[in-house]
């Protein structure tokens, strides 16, 4: 068995030198390197780090989209026995700045211009912080040279450069990388990937190739995946969900990844690849069904009336067919008349043709979205893990598949409920550590071995693990029912036209909310009811949308009302925000999770309108653009009473 991700690249290029391993589309071409070209490009880049001084145990920064070259600096780091750090390509200088100086970070691989025009940023301020370790980010390597033609600052080199100072190094010291190859163990550590900050700084998460590769080789087992596969790679590369798809099990199972061209062709490329496996969060799924309302929105009455009544037969048996359970003849008819008409092409709109499996993890999805994929034929399931386990310890298998849960134990996971109620894992994916914060590690691991994961949550007789919510974000009303805040969030955000919720409720008599309304879908909508607007605040703050809204939320307390002990937590009270939640006015993570905490305080006058039985309330917010200037958004918002149902 291969002890590291750099041994797997050397076996797949040794076995099977010719297939395709990796993909890139570029001026709408797709290019493509087979495992031996994989294998002489990362070895040049090792030898190129190593001519410029990379040491073992040193960490690399890499920083840009879904890039060959960026994927392949993983493995020419762990070649020389150092450590790929990704970063969020998204954040800004200031961002990138703890990260680089929490992982001592020297060497940075950078995809182009904005990127190196980031790291140089960061570069000055840490130069102009006296506390600041000196040499950092002292080489900078970037793969898309458009842009930088003249820039002559120290430490910048082309990707180009570097894999031919490499073919020089390899002349000079051709015996290196064997000898650190065989240096390396499978407990040293693989990546370091830093968590989101939900509440408070980032840590650094220390994963060893056996963890990863472990992990890797449980979700292959279960699902059946092969070197035939396909898999979309555009998600960020700093995410752990990304780099257990697209660098561990990618050399594992030995299948193609394929990188998009950009972020906007994402969905072209989807369905130019037809991937068989896929892999996004809930928000892109959220997304995707945004679109598709969209589209039906506008589509003739005929059409609308057929794709209503074909998924009315998918809702009812749709899951049930997809999980091989009995099904009358009757509804098969109807469904397979349904597949031809409406949901066959659905999924070929969304590049879902192809699809064997497809997985959602990283925040919780609402049944009701989940639902609606499995019904139109997709094998949607979910994975339920952390950073610090490798992305997943739950997994669905096929034909066990619940909605409500999050499946049984991975191979190789131990789950526990302790007393609290909170959900202890323990296994081949739980975290080395956190980079140089052994008083954290302490913190997230027992004595017996076991994760603390944060997340309460109950086992149920199959085995499935039910994650309640964040157990710090898990409260009581004042009238004792239980308050779980992202299960009634997730209910608001089934409809397209609600992007994003925050509910608050914790000590309080009612719940309330606040709602951020999807600017497309309802700007189509206004659009289709002749409403003019000039833009995000003055929408937002429409009668009509606001009645949009309350009839979402009248919907969102029905169900309420209709589930045990959840009659309570209806929503009250709610107002629709003046801007969109925001990762750049630290509202939400890179990983666009709402930063509760944060945006309580920062909101706290809303909060206290919308208890305190006020019609509206003015607010004058701060906001960050993307070229790092401020500036601010203020509005008076109306806040309006919910309707709410019998329990």
């Amino acid at each position: 068995m291969e002890t590291s991700f750099p041994h797997l690249l050397r076996l797949h290029a040794t076995r099977r030198p010719s297939d395709a391993a990796l993909r890139e589309k570029a001026y709408g071409i797709w290019q493509t390197w087979n495992w031996q070209q994989v294998d002489q490009d990362v070895r040049h880049l090792a030898w190129g780090l190593d001519a410029l001084g990379f040491a073992p145990d040193d960490n690399l920064a890499i920083v840009g989209d879904n890039r060959p070259y960026l994927y392949m600096g993983f493995l020419a780091a762990q070649s020389l026995r150092g450590v790929p750090v990704p970063m969020y390509q998204d954040a800004i200088a200031a961002e990138m700045v703890f990260v680089l100086q929490d992982a001592h970070i020297r060497y940075v691989f950078a995809e182009n211009q904005e990127q190196v025009d980031k790291l140089l940023e960061a570069r000055a301020l840490l130069e102009a912080d006296p506390a600041a370790e000196p040499g950092l980010l002292a080489h900078i390597v970037y793969d898309d040279p458009r842009g930088l033609r003249h820039y002559d600052q120290p430490g910048l080199i082309s990707m180009a450069a570097l894999i031919a100072l490499g073919r020089e190094q390899a002349a000079a010291r051709p015996a290196l990388l064997d000898e650190r190859l065989s240096q390396i163990q499978t407990e040293d550590t693989s990546v370091i990937l830093y968590t989101s900050g939900t509440t408070g700084k980032p840590k650094g998460v220390c994963q060893t190739h056996a963890s990863f590769i472990a992990s890797a080789r449980g979700g292959i087992e279960v699902d059946g995946l092969d070197s035939h596969d396909n898999v979309i790679s555009y998600l960020p590369a700093a995410w752990v969900g990304d780099h257990l798809f697209s660098v561990a099990q990618w050399l594992v199972a030995g299948f193609t990844i394929n990188c998009c061209e950009s972020t906007a062709t994402t969905a072209i490329d989807l369905r130019e690849i037809g991937p068989t496996y896929y892999f996004a969060p809930p928000r892109v799924f959220e997304g995707l069904l945004t679109s598709v309302s969209i589209r039906m929105e506008d589509a003739s009455a005929a059409k609308r009336w057929l794709y209503r009544r074909a998924m009315d037969v998918a809702r009812r048996h749709g899951a049930d067919l997809l999980d091989g359970k009995p099904v009358p003849l009757g509804a098969r008819l109807s469904y397979a008349l349904g597949s031809l008409l409406v949901y066959g092409p659905l999924r070929n709109v969304l590049g879902f043709s192809r699809i064997r499996v497809a997985y959602t993890a990283g925040a919780a999805i609402g049944p009701d979205l989940f639902r609606f994929y499995r019904s139109i034929g997709i094998n949607l399931k979910q994975l339920y893990g952390q950073t610090e386990t490798c992305a997943y310890v739950c997994i669905q298998r096929n034909g066990r598949v619940k909605l409500h849960t999050v499946g049984e134990a991975a191979p190789g996971i131990e789950l526990r409920i302790a007393d609290s109620g909170e959900v202890l894992v323990k296994g081949v994916s739980v975290l080395k550590g956190y980079y140089q914060r052994p008083d954290a590690t302490a913190e997230v691991l027992d004595a017996e071995g076991y994760f603390h994961t944060g997340d309460a949550g109950v086992i149920d007789s199959d085995g499935h693990l039910r994650i309640i919510d964040r157990a710090k974000d898990v409260g009581r009303l004042t009238g004792g029912a239980i308050f779980a805040p992202n299960y009634i969030e997730n209910k608001l955000k089934f409809f397209p036209q609600i992007k994003e919720a925050v509910c608050f409720g914790h000590e309080r008599e009612n719940v309330c909310a606040f709602v951020n309304i999807d600017f497309e879908a309802v700007g189509n909508w206004a659009e289709r009811q002749g409403l003019p607007y000039s833009g995000y605040v003055d929408l937002a703050s429409k009668p009509q949308v606001l009645d949009l809204i309350a009839d979402c939320v009248r919907q969102v307390n029905a169900d309420l009302a209709a589930e045990e002990g959840m009659a309570a937590t209806q929503i009250a009270r709610f107002l629709v925000l003046h801007k969109e939640l925001d990762p750049d006015d630290d509202e939400l993570t890179r990983t666009r999770k709402v930063r509760r905490k944060f945006v309580a305080d920062k909101y706290a006058v809303l909060i206290d309108a919308l208890y305190g039985g006020l019609g509206e309330q003015f607010i004058e917010t701060q906001v960050k653009f993307e070229d790092g200037r401020s500036g601010s958004v203020s509005a008076t918002l109306p806040i309006r009473d919910a309707q709410r149902h019998a329990a």
